[in-house]
């Protein structure tokens, strides 16, 4: 079901550019918004592991180092048959971790010392499985895909609205109601907006499923997330927004508009399904 739904949200996210450059610029203002964001998107891609891990200041630790966290991601990874990701710690008191790297041959896990001294074995094995998880799933080029997407959405409507401000009345030459288009490439880049943290949110329920799956333990994983956004309040962490999509939990703070605009699904909703998994295990329902 998760994969049908980010299947589907990517759909109306690639109709929405197609409608959109047609209305605006035609093919060729499709293809400039779509190069512009893809550029962007393709550094992303390939070095956002190099780039998010030296913003946090994470270092990369050897088994000799840290040997409990290296055979639990080993354990995990194996059992994922995916290859032995890279291991770094966060030097932060906070609560949080968060996988990157293009593919299961590239990839790397990150945790903080504080995620380390907080929880459990049960609970930080958890964490781990669903980030490798994450891995598993290729999240980082889905969503890098819906970035460019949406990135070249939101050209185009800027470029519309800056040309319509400054470039006369292009629109009105072409028989269209300059005022309408205005207004639909506003709505346009918001909803785009809107899908794009849809589909982060709907990789996240999908990755709390697949780790419950991957350790046998949706209960551990349910735990660890209450510490960790119970954890968020009270030692919050220096985050920078465009990276917030890849962590366990949102590290910013925020009120009700922010989490209306959160990239992951609300904590107690994520709790809920996965205690649900775990009636569904004891009791077969």
């Amino acid at each position: 079901m998760n994969r049908f739904k980010t299947a589907a949200l990517l759909i109306i996210l690639s109709a929405l550019l197609v409608g959109l450059g047609g209305m605006l610029g035609g093919q060729q203002g499709a293809t400039i918004g779509l190069i512009f964001a893809g550029v962007t998107n393709f550094v992303s891609y390939w070095w956002s592991d190099k780039i998010v891990l030296r913003m946090y200041g994470a270092r990369e630790v050897t088994e000799v180092e840290a040997p409990d966290l290296f055979r639990i991601v080993a354990e995990l990874a194996q059992r994922a048959a995916i290859p032995m990701p890279r291991v770094y710690i966060i030097p932060t008191d906070a609560l949080n971790a968060f996988a990157t790297g293009r593919n299961p041959q590239h990839a790397a896990v990150a945790v903080t010392q504080g995620i380390l001294r907080i929880l459990d074995g049960r609970e930080l094995t958890a964490v781990l499985g669903h980030e490798l998880t994450h891995v598993l799933n290729r999240d980082i080029l889905i969503s890098t895909i819906a970035a460019t997407i949406a990135g070249a959405v939101s050209f185009m409507g800027t470029m519309f609205r800056w040309g319509t401000m400054f470039g006369g009345s292009d629109s009105d030459n072409r028989g269209g109601n300059v005022l309408f288009i205005f207004l639909v490439s506003i709505l346009a880049s918001f909803a785009a907006m809107i899908i794009q943290l849809a589909i982060s949110r709907t990789r996240e329920f999908a990755a709390d499923e697949g780790g419950a799956k991957l350790t046998h333990d949706p209960e551990a994983l349910a735990s660890a997330l209450l510490k960790l956004e119970q954890a968020k309040e009270a030692i919050p962490m220096e985050a920078n927004p465009a990276t917030a999509h890849m962590f366990i939990v949102n590290p910013l703070l925020g009120g009700v508009l922010s989490k209306l605009f959160s990239t992951h699904p609300p904590t107690e909703e994520r709790v809920k399904r996965l205690r649900d998994m775990t009636a569904s295990i004891l009791y077969g329902r």
